[in-house]
């Protein structure tokens, strides 16, 4: 059904709503960033409602109110970021309240902290500000980083740097080390996690969107001239072709490990268009920019593997230290993805957030999924999304 939509519509770029495809993992740079597109509009279709109440187990109303709350929340928080100046402790966005949350550092001023609440967002004391947690998960990027030590990223609602270990992996000699020199870089806090991430690229299974040799990946976004999509797909000049086997492009540039990005530039009768797939789960959704969800708010990802899924953004400017080395400043979420997915989209909305890298899990049992975010991508080969 997929395949014969495609044909008829000649589209050179499947655009997934949130799926993650195979993926590795990409380092974000916000300061490389453009300026992100911010006009949110238009109430969700009722084919995505429905997914969010699946996966997040929300009533028709509860998902119209959460996309709702987050949209507002989206909107304030570079707003809110600018009020807090250097006290700025950074911002999640809190679902039971339906709030943006921002932290600010214990001598910031009454007018400060009044100048954030007036931007909408609630105001909380929080030890250290984000650029001492940055700085911390820098330290900590500099490190050889042994196996056992999946990845690490800054938790702004606890004000610390959280490092996730592989379950039963603590008491590994190179892991303690680790952990023994974190601790003098900064706050941090070790947790441990069921999975050790992988990047989700696979062998031509038939089913979708393009393959390069006899790997299969996910095309992430239209950009004006190609798509974006995952760095561990493929090295620059490798050819592209689509899910009927024709020839789409080539890869442009292409960065992994250390980042996860890449770009594919479209011919050859193939065309770009401003959409995510549904897969039939839900209704094909127009992209209309790229603003950065907060952590706490709902996203969705598509793949060629999995199709499409929803969940919640857990973390950001997390590094993750794949078995190929590590990728930074990536997004985590708890949406699943498998092998296949790479190079996905994920989409909160009808805003663009990032390709798929890579995770832990499946969609059967749960996991997490990183992403790189795309903005980033298009600051780095200076590409233009294309929106509706």
């Amino acid at each position: 059904m997929r395949r014969t939509r495609l044909m008829h519509a000649g589209l050179a770029v499947l655009l997934m709503l949130g799926a993650g495809a195979t993926a590795a993992t990409l380092p974000a740079s916000a300061d490389d960033s453009p300026t992100p597109t911010r006009t949110i509009a238009a109430p969700a279709s009722a084919d995505l409602l429905s997914a969010m109440q699946r996966d997040l187990h929300l009533s028709k109303a509860e998902a119209e109110a959460r996309l709702a709350a987050e949209q507002r929340a989206t909107t304030a928080e570079p707003k809110a970021r600018r009020a807090a100046g250097t006290s700025f402790g950074g911002s999640w966005f809190d679902a039971g309240r339906g709030t943006l949350t921002v932290g600010v550092t214990s001598d910031t001023s009454a007018a400060t902290r009044q100048a954030v609440r007036a931007t909408g967002a609630t105001v909380r004391t929080v030890a250290h500000s984000a650029r001492q947690l940055d700085a911390t998960r820098a330290r900590l990027d500099r490190l050889p980083a042994p196996a056992g030590v999946s990845s690490w990223h800054v938790d702004p609602k606890a004000s610390t740097v959280v490092v996730n270990v592989a379950g039963g992996a603590q008491a590994d000699n190179d892991v303690r080390e680790f952990l023994a020199r974190a601790r003098t870089a900064g706050p941090i806090a070790v947790k441990e996690t069921p999975g050790a991430p992988k990047t989700l690229a696979a062998g031509t299974v038939g089913g979708d969107p393009y393959y390069t040799g006899n790997v299969r990946c996910s095309i992430g976004f239209s950009v004006y001239g190609g798509f974006v999509t995952a760095g561990h797909c493929a090295q620059p000049g490798a050819g592209v072709s689509g899910w009927d086997g024709s020839y789409i492009g080539n890869f442009q540039g292409s960065s992994f490990p250390d980042n996860d990005y890449a770009w594919v530039n479209v011919g050859s009768g193939w065309w770009t268009v401003p959409v995510v797939l549904g897969w039939g789960t839900v209704s094909d959704q127009l992209v209309r920019g790229s603003a950065v969800a907060p952590v706490g708010a709902s996203i969705c990802r598509s793949g060629s593997t999995t199709h499409w899924h929803c969940g919640t953004v857990l973390a950001q400017n997390e590094t993750v230290n794949y078995s190929q080395g590590a990728v930074h400043e990536l997004t985590k979420t708890n949406v699943c993805a498998e092998p296949g997915d790479s190079g996905g989209s994920f989409i909160s909305g009808d805003q663009a957030q990032g390709v798929t890298s890579g995770g832990w899990g499946n969609c059967s049992s749960g996991g997490e999924t990183w992403f790189q975010p795309v903005n980033e991508i298009l600051g780095r080969y200076g590409l233009t999304l294309h929106t509706a």
